[in-house]
């Protein structure tokens, strides 16, 4: 107490006991300190004993944060006003798995790879795939994208229905209790509320998704272009031409030099696309033909199909990979990855503007993206120990989601806003927007307690 003594009228004092100050709207502030542990940790085993722990918060207005696997990049899990952290680990029940309606039921500890393996001999998988091997339902609450969104869609179309705790305990069926329709028009999209709700309006104990049918035959493929330019431009035109592609990945030259090393494959240190076509073996034929045409149009080379599961594997474990091959680019330093996506006529011109922004602010950045659907990433990689360094990357981070706002686009395609993204959130929805959202969140969780601080 000591330390806050003296402090002038505009201080802040952070949950951690740091210091900062106020600033007025609009002007760039540092982030809120990176670590804000609870005050308790709680391991439910099922769904009543969250209703119970909800109810015993609630009565204590004791705030709450639910946690999944932790891999949410905007601060989403920090307990910034500490109270108990529910950990939703152990409840890993795979339930109601419908072959003939294409559904199954997972509980918060599910992961997307452990349900992938649960259904290996079903010819079913679940294709939403952001690459760590996140809780389906933390998905579910962040509105997770992936590499094979442009095909399969994100999150919130693959979500049938939600089991949701309320803060005050009570239960909630979104489209109500055990039904799993395709489509349904009856009242509000309660389903869709919770999807991307980050955990400030419930707990997610139970999603119930959708499924899709393992492809007769997969084909993936490597294309080096000359620029960036050249590489979006080439997935532009192969979505106009109207190929079925599953994944288009872009990676730019740094990010394929790093790649390149760290995973021990040899490729060209050019911009670079990674592409992959799922259909019967009669139609990927055509649709090979189709993407080999539109690469040489705008300059790229070095297709060479991978067609067997242990060759394409290869291939995404080095796009999976890209976020330790970054880090490994300055050992020592830590990282902060930021997104956005833009309309994809948009894409080429945010792109290149982005790659200059990176450079005149002499940033380590690498480029990757989910560009089919507009989404890309730039991993900055910085010494968390130069002040200089850090508010360079925090500027730049503010000037890419108002320049994917002022393409049309969204702050952030599929990060989520949790802490880091509020003020965009206020730029992108405007004051009616975000009060909307306040309401709901008053009607809701009157009391503010789940996960506070986040979002709105």
């Amino acid at each position: 107490l000591g330390e806050w003594q003296g402090l002038g009228r505009g201080s802040l004092v952070y949950a951690d006991g740091s210091i900062g100050e106020m600033r007025p709207v609009g002007e760039p502030c540092p982030p809120v300190p990176s670590c804000a542990p609870p005050d308790a940790v709680v391991w439910p085993q099922a769904v009543g004993q969250v209703q119970e722990l909800a109810k015993l918060c609630h009565r204590h207005r004791v705030p709450m944060v639910p946690f999944g696997t932790g891999t949410g990049l905007e601060g989403g899990v920090n307990a910034v006003q500490g109270g108990v952290c529910f950990d939703l680990s152990r409840m890993a029940a795979i339930t109601e798995l419908s072959l003939e309606d294409f559904s199954v039921a997972v509980e918060p500890g599910v992961t997307r790879k452990a349900l992938n393996s649960h259904l290996r001999d079903t010819g079913l998988w679940f294709p939403v795939d952001p690459g760590a091997d996140a809780s389906l339902c933390g998905m579910a609450a962040t509105g997770a994208s992936g590499t094979n969104a442009v095909r399969y869609g994100t999150m919130r179309p693959n979500v049938l229905n939600l089991r949701v705790v309320l803060p005050d305990g009570r239960l909630l069926h979104t489209a109500g209790p055990g039904r799993q329709p395709r489509k349904r028009a009856a009242g509000y999209d309660l389903t869709s509320l919770f999807v991307g709700s980050e955990g400030t309006l419930g707990f997610l104990t139970q999603a119930t998704l959708r499924l899709h049918p393992v492809p007769e035959a997969v084909a993936a493929t490597t294309a080096a272009f000359p620029s960036v330019r050249a590489a979006v431009a080439c997935t532009v035109q192969v979505l106009q031409a109207a190929v079925p592609v599953a994944r288009i990945e872009f990676l730019d030259e740094v990010m394929v030099g790093a790649c390149s090393r760290y995973s021990g494959l040899e490729l060209p240190l050019t911009p670079m696309l990674l592409l992959e076509l799922h259909g019967s073996r009669h139609g990927l034929t055509e649709q090979q033909r189709q993407t080999e045409e539109i690469v040489q149009l705008n300059g790229g080379s070095g297709l060479a199909w991978a067609e067997e599961a242990e060759e394409r594997g290869r291939l995404w474990a080095m796009r999976h990979n890209a976020w330790y091959a970054a880090l490994a680019l300055r050992p020592g330093c830590q990282g902060y990855s930021t997104d956005v996506c833009v309309p994809i006529s948009r894409l080429p011109d945010v792109v290149v503007e982005t790659k200059q922004d990176l450079q005149d602010s002499g940033l380590t950045g690498p480029m990757v993206g989910h560009v089919g659907d507009g989404n890309f990433h730039c991993l900055l990689i910085f010494d968390t120990t130069d002040p200089a360094e850090a508010q360079r990357v925090h500027a730049f981070t503010q000037r890419l989601g108002r320049r994917a706002l002022v393409a049309g686009g969204t702050c952030t395609g599929e990060h989520g806003v949790g802490l880091g993204k509020r003020a965009l959130l206020r730029e992108e929805l405007g004051q009616e927007g975000l009060d909307t959202l306040r309401s709901i969140k008053a009607a809701l969780d009157p009391h503010n307690l789940m996960n506070p601080g986040k979002v709105v």
